[in-house]
């Protein structure tokens, strides 16, 4: 049967990516956030996840503004780092789980009626690749197989909190039906306060961003209640994005041991969040 090992959130800046691909992250603006999601990487490696659903938005890369489903799982047996409009971040090609992915599909849709874009053919932005860059560094190869999950916060209407704390309570549910012994991580990604447009741009609000990980780790249930408006008003239109942390969250167990914290102001101009959570 398969296991869900925990779950990890994070920030997905592409400036991360880009401080990585340049060999920059130990230069002093980038060290500070390196050295604090460095127990990070050391819990995966310890944990060593044979797959990992990527929960992340994709930026009108894969999917435009002519087509932007509210949920998109790939499927496929692998998924190349797409072109940004700067050529694709030289990480490796992320190999998918078809098997794993088609029960993923199957449970979503059939048990809890999910209505899932299914993808074959997909490539991922650095919402997926940045944070496997953050977990696992610059390996010639990731050390485990990726199911991409996708999730619209770029698109009116996005869906609400509570509608992804759903989805990830509906993938435990797949998790634990699972008959392999495969051993699975979930990240939930995106935000933390940032707004990259308008009269706020900058925008950074870290006591709503210390507030958010005090209740991921203690009070989940309260955060599936915030709606648009607020977390608009309060964290940025780019920070909607941190709904997706609750995909995440609801895939754990309501209980939960915060294995490491972590928080950084500025990552350009967005609040480096980092949380990773198993199950008490």
């Amino acid at each position: 049967m398969a296991e869900l090992v925990g779950g990890l959130a994070t920030s997905h800046v592409p400036s991360i990516g880009a401080a990585i691909d340049h060999g920059k992250t130990s230069e002093p603006y980038w060290k500070p956030l390196f050295d604090g999601i460095q127990p990070a990487r050391e819990w995966i490696a310890e944990a060593k996840p044979d797959v990992v659903i990527v929960v992340y938005n994709d930026h009108a890369s894969r999917f435009g503004l002519d087509v932007t489903p509210t949920f998109a799982i790939g499927v496929g047996a692998e998924f190349a780092p797409h072109d940004e409009g700067y050529g694709p971040r030289p990480v490796p090609v992320c190999r998918g789980n078809p098997e794993f992915g088609w029960h993923l599909v199957e449970s979503l849709v059939l048990n809890d009626e999910f209505d899932l874009t299914i993808v074959n053919d997909m490539t991922v932005d650095h919402g997926c690749t940045v944070p496997l860059s953050l977990a696992f560094g610059q390996p010639s190869e990731w050390p485990c197989q990726v199911i991409p999950l996708c999730v619209n916060v770029i698109q009116y209407p996005a869906p609400t909190a509570n509608r992804c704390f759903r989805l990830g309570q509906a993938i435990r549910r797949a998790i634990d039906s699972y008959p392999s012994d495969i051993k699975v991580a979930i990240f939930g990604t995106g935000g933390m306060s940032h707004q990259l447009q308008g009269e706020r741009a900058g925008l950074i609000n870290a006591p709503y961003d210390q507030s958010w990980l005090d209740r991921m780790v203690s009070d989940p249930l309260a955060l599936t209640r915030i709606g648009h408006t607020e977390l608009l008003r309060e964290a940025g239109s780019e920070g909607l994005e941190i709904i997706m942390w609750l995909v995440m969250r609801g895939a754990l167990d309501s209980n939960v041991r915060q294995v490491h914290r972590f928080y950084h102001v500025p990552a350009s101009n967005t609040a480096y969040g980092l949380l990773v959570l198993e199950n008490a």
